[in-house]
């Protein structure tokens, strides 16, 4: 196993700030896999979904998977969905130790509220849609887990230490 720290969970719930946090307290290198994909690709990953849809964009998050499997040291912010493709888990796996960070539907709608890059929720910014699109997630993130971590009320500093806390039991 490497010791790369991988952040899933679903949108809205903080990976990408949290990861910028832990990255730093950890002296590791942060990359966000959707930024990161959307750099290569040279659009947006809302563009991506539209132009060439979900399945190809799925496709390019395990390539870069692979890709960080083979590297040390980083924190790598997942797309909602990375843990969705059973190669996904196993690359990260192999690649370090997984943490999925949680936060209530609430918490989730408060964060994403006035976000228009979230292809996945276009015309689905209720409560409802997003309790039930993370209730099918859930036994998705909790075989890919490590550990898990809920963020709602907390600061990423408290998000950050508690996951290195845990991580380096793992390791």
């Amino acid at each position: 196993m490497g010791n790369n720290i991988y952040l899933i969970g679903f949108m809205g719930v903080g990976k990408s700030t949290v990861s910028r946090k832990l990255a730093e307290a950890a002296g590791y290198e942060e990359i966000d896999t959707d930024a990161r994909i959307a750099r290569r690709q040279g659009r947006s990953v809302s563009e991506i979904f539209r132009e060439k849809g979900e399945a190809y964009f799925r496709d390019l998050e395990t390539e870069l998977l692979e890709e960080l499997a083979g590297q040390e040291r980083n924190v790598v912010s997942c797309g909602g969905g990375m843990a969705l493709r059973g190669e996904n888990v196993r690359l990260m796996k192999r690649g370090g130790a997984v943490a999925w960070l949680t936060a209530s539907p609430e918490t989730v709608l408060g964060r994403v509220r006035r976000d228009g890059s979230r292809p996945l929720l276009e015309g689905k910014m209720e409560l409802g849609q997003i309790r039930e699109m993370m209730e099918g997630r859930v036994p998705y993130y909790q075989k890919a887990a490590d550990i898990a971590v809920a963020t709602d009320g907390r600061s990423p500093e408290e998000i950050a230490e508690e996951i290195l806390r845990n991580i380096k039991k793992l390791f």
